[in-house]
Order: structure tokens, then C-alpha cells, then sequence
């Protein structure tokens, strides 16, 4: 507690914000209190609406490089406070130290690449048919943004979306997981910090409200949020997407995951079990981008297997903030719950699983630890197709790539997938047309740790949006075209005549 007090005091979060409170906080990494926050309410959410929208209003006029100015000295404050903030990270959300650092460096690099972008905010000139004419295409400044965040990457998904979105003329409204309130506290006070004195910035261009679901539910109801943008589950997804809809607003969905990669005979098979030993246990299966599934060709399967079997027994399990540890804990009961459930499930439908038990509970009665658990399968059962959030990687057998893919695409989601071989054509037919249906298709690395200059985002129940790099900033903004005439006559397209 002494320590997470002293954090947030570091990062500039008063005492009275995270102590008091209705809401009770713990740690995932032993249970133990770590504050008690005031939840807000769907009154307040509202009149925070209203402030964005006055907000929005001064701040869509301000110049697009200057609008980018804030955010790089916003990127400096991360810079100053890296290791404070993803140290909060790492003991409220449960991630082992390099991870949580890895999550700042990722809010810094969006920074640095909405500092470009603020200056690359272009359109198109268009070659009209009309003589004396010109038509060009302009993108302008959208509105308020609602961002609700989940608790495996607490901070970074915000900072995607937020530092694009302000880029691109926006004010944004922030809900994040019940589960991470405390790093999103320490988050907008460094953006404060940035706004105080910052000429031109209106207030509450960035507002916090921490709560529940009836928060999210009143972003996606209101007509005057103009996007939302929603990380989290599947079930999350279908609750708040229609919502929206049913307003003719816009929804920006980043859910779930079923990840594959498959290894083929040819494949480099170091590179692949690193891969797939980071991808399946990294951030002890909490990731959107987690590897559930290997599908490996027959001739080197029980190979391969074997490896993956060795090292997921000796991989450390422990407190995420000791640097030996590379396995955290579940961030709650309810996944650890989870995690038994779907083992007990693979067990029915002919699978023999190695690992999944508890780990460390009596050193940490009041913690989630799980051992990292393997699942031979004898086929691409109804669990295997369900995502999750858990250390659970589930291997399959195959003989021809092209069952290969078919099984890799077999799922209901699409987000991220793999293939690790040596093969040219291989490698290209994964990424065709006819390969992963995938938001992500990677060859020779694993389907977990996206770089912030791609489009991050899947196809089917995944959301089909897209957030970070390339050009997902166009979601933040609203498209214009325009024609002007600069003769002296006044032809109407397609040759009408009128008058």
C-alpha cells in the first residue's frame, strides 16, 4: 500500500482521488489493498460528455501541428516517469517488470508517431470532369471520443487512441477497466500536467471517469460521443457495438483473440518455440494477441512438442515485480476460475493437458497464480474455439497446409496469427487472399507484440477495427469532399442540363 501511494504521489495523483472510495482495489499480486477509489456516475458521465463537446469546439480550430505540440510534451512526461508509471503498472494489472516498461515505451512511440502525423493530416486532390473546376477530398476533426479501456494493457490502449484522436482535433472521455482505475489516475495526471499552461488547450480536452458498465453503456448511448472506441471482450462487444449502431454512431472494436501459429516442416524450430513460448505465456495468457493455438505439421510434432512441454515446466511463476519472473499472475479469481473450467472442458473432449494447476498459493493465499498448461487435441474441438484468458496453449496435428489453414481459420475470431517456416511459397499463400482471415498475419515471428506502426486490429469477432499505426487516425476523423469553381460557368456533372 506505502508503495503504491508513493507511486502515484510521484506521478502527481493526490491522496483523496484513490483513498476513501467505494471502490475497493487489490492487487493481483498477492491480494493485498492497494486503494479505494469513488466510482462516477452516469450523471457525471454525462456532464462530462457536455464539457467535451465545448471542449471539442475550441480545440478542432486549433492548428494540427500546434495540437501536436501537446502531445509531444505529453510523451516527454512518460519519458520522465517510465519506470514509476510501469512499475503501477506491473502491481496493479500483475505484469512482470519488462512487460510493464514495454507498455510505457509503447504510449511513448504512439506519441512520437502522432507528433509525425500531426503534420501529415492530408487529404487528395481529385481530377474533376467539369472544366475550371477542382475537387479535392479533406479530413477534418470528428468530435468526442469515448475510449473504454480493458485491464490487460491499462495504459497503451488509451494512449492509441487518445493521442491520435487529440492529434486529429478531438476531445476525449476515458473509462477504464474496473480492474487498472489506479494507472489510469496516474495516466491523466501527466496529461494535466502537459495541459497546464499549454496555450490554446481548452479544459477537460482529456477526462477520466472510473466506474462500471453503466459508464460505458451512457458513452455508447449518447449522440454526442461521435466515436467510441472499445477494447475488451467479445461479450463486451456485442453489448455496446448495437448501441451505438442504433444511434448511426461510429464504433471502433478491438476484442477478442483466438491466435494460431502454425510451424511447418521447414521451419526454423528455435525461432519457433520462442515464439510460441512468449506468444501462449507472456503476460500469463492475458493478451488480445495470446497464442492459443499451435498447429504443427505431423513430421516434426511430437518434436516440437516435447521442446514446448520441457520449457513450459521450467518456466518461473512469481511476483511480476522480481526480474527472474517471467510468468505473473491471473489478474482475478474469476480467470483462474476460468482457466480450470476450459481444462476440465479439453479433458472431455479428448485432450490431455500438462500444467494448468494453481501455483504459489501459499505464499500468496489471496492470489491467482496458474502454471503455464499445454493440451494435446486430438481435434479442433468447441473449446479450442473458444478464447480463454488464460496461460492454455492447445496443439493440433496437421498434414497438408492447406488443412493447416483451414484449421488456423476455423474460429470465430481474427485477430492475429503466425506461421514459422523457411518455405517462400508457404509463407506467401498464408499472407494471400486465401491464407489467415487475420487482421495480423506474421511469418517467422509469433502473433503477440505488435509495433505501434501497423494498424492493430481483426476481422470476424474481433471488431474489424483498427487502432495505433498506418492509417487508423482517419477513424478519428470525418471526411469532406469538396468541389470548387473557379470559372465563369456553371456545367453540372453528367452533362444535366437545367436552365
Amino acid at each position: 500500500m506505502t508503495q503504491v501511494s508513493d507511486l502515484l504521489a510521484a506521478l502527481g495523483v493526490p491522496a483523496s482521488a484513490s483513498q476513501g472510495g467505494r471502490m475497493q482495489l487489490r492487487s493481483p499480486i498477492d491480494g493485498a489493498p492497494t486503494g479505494a477509489i469513488q466510482p462516477a456516475s452516469e450523471a457525471d458521465m454525462l456532464a462530462a460528455i457536455g464539457r467535451a463537446k465545448q471542449a471539442f469546439e475550441i480545440w478542432r480550430d486549433v492548428p494540427a501541428p500546434r495540437r501536436g505540440e501537446l502531445i509531444r510534451q505529453f510523451g516527454d512526461l512518460l519519458r520522465q516517469h517510465k519506470t514509476e508509471l510501469a512499475q503501477l503498472v506491473a502491481i496493479e494489472a500483475g505484469k512482470v517488470s519488462s512487460e510493464g516498461l514495454g507498455e510505457v515505451q509503447e504510449m511513448i512511440d504512439i506519441c512520437d508517431f502522432a507528433v509525425g502525423l500531426s503534420r501529415q493530416l492530408h487529404g487528395l486532390t481529385i481530377a474533376s470532369e467539369r472544366p475550371g473546376h477542382r475537387m479535392m477530398e479533406q479530413w477534418l476533426p470528428l468530435g468526442v471520443v469515448g475510449i473504454i479501456s480493458a485491464f490487460n494493457f491499462p495504459v497503451a490502449v488509451w494512449a492509441w487512441n487518445a493521442s491520435l484522436a487529440i492529434v486529429c482535433g478531438n476531445a476525449c472521455i476515458w473509462k477504464p477497466s474496473e480492474k487498472t482505475p489506479l494507472t489510469a489516475l496516474a495516466t491523466q495526471a501527466l496529461f494535466e500536467q502537459a495541459l497546464q499552461g499549454f496555450e490554446g488547450a481548452p479544459a477537460h480536452l482529456s477526462q477520466l471517469l472510473n466506474g462500471g458498465a453503466e459508464l460505458g453503456r451512457a458513452l455508447a448511448l449518447d449522440p454526442r460521443v461521435a466515436l467510441l472506441s472499445a477494447t475488451g471482450s467479445t461479450r463486451m462487444g456485442r453489448a455496446v457495438g448495437p448501441l451505438v449502431a442504433a444511434r448511426f454512431g461510429r464504433c471502433l472494436l478491438e476484442l477478442g483473440g483466438n491466435n494460431a501459429i502454425i510451424v511447418a516442416p521447414s521451419a526454423d524450430l528455435e525461432l519457433a518455440v520462442r515464439g510460441i513460448l512468449f506468444g501462449a505465456y507472456g503476460t500469463a495468457g492475458q493478451r488480445c494477441t495470446t497464442t492459443r493455438r499451435v498447429i504443427i505439421h505431423e513430421s516434426i510434432h511430437d518434436e516440437l512438442l516435447a521442446r514446448l512441454d520441457r520449457i513450459r515446466a521450467s518456466l518461473s511463476i512469481g511476483n511480476p515485480l522480481d526480474p527472474a519472473t517471467l510468468v505473473g499472475p491471473l489478474i482475478d479469481r474469476a480467470a483462474f476460475d476460468a482457466m480450470q473450467t476450459a481444462l476440465v472442458n479439453a479433458s472431455e473432449q479428448g485432450g490431455s493437458v500438462s500444467g494448468g494447476e494453481r501455483a504459489l498459493a501459499q505464499r500468496y493465499p489471496e492470489a491467482w497464480y496458474a502454471v503455464p498448461a499445454l493440451v494435446r487435441m486430438p481435434a479442433q474441438t468447441v473449446v479450442v474455439k473458444t478464447e480463454t484468458f488464460a496461460p492454455i496453449l492447445y496443439a493440433l496435428k496437421y498434414r497438408h497446409l492447406d488443412e493447416a489453414i483451414a484449421l488456423h481459420n476455423d474460429v470465430p475470431q481474427g485477430l492475429s496469427s503466425a506461421i514459422f517456416t523457411n518455405d517462400l511459397r508457404e509463407a506467401e499463400r498464408f499472407m494471400s487472399a486465401s491464407g489467415s482471415d487475420c487482421g495480423i498475419a506474421n511469418v517467422n515471428i509469433g502473433t503477440s507484440g505488435a509495433e505501434i506502426g501497423g494498424a492493430f486490429g481483426g476481422e470476424k469477432e474481433t471488431g474489424g477495427g483498427r487502432e495505433s499505426g498506418s492509417d487508423a487516425w482517419r477513424n478519428y476523423m470525418r471526411r469532406s469532399t469538396n468541389t470548387v469553381n473557379y470559372s465563369g460557368a456553371l456545367p453540372l456533372a453528367q452533362g444535366v442540363k437545367f436552365l
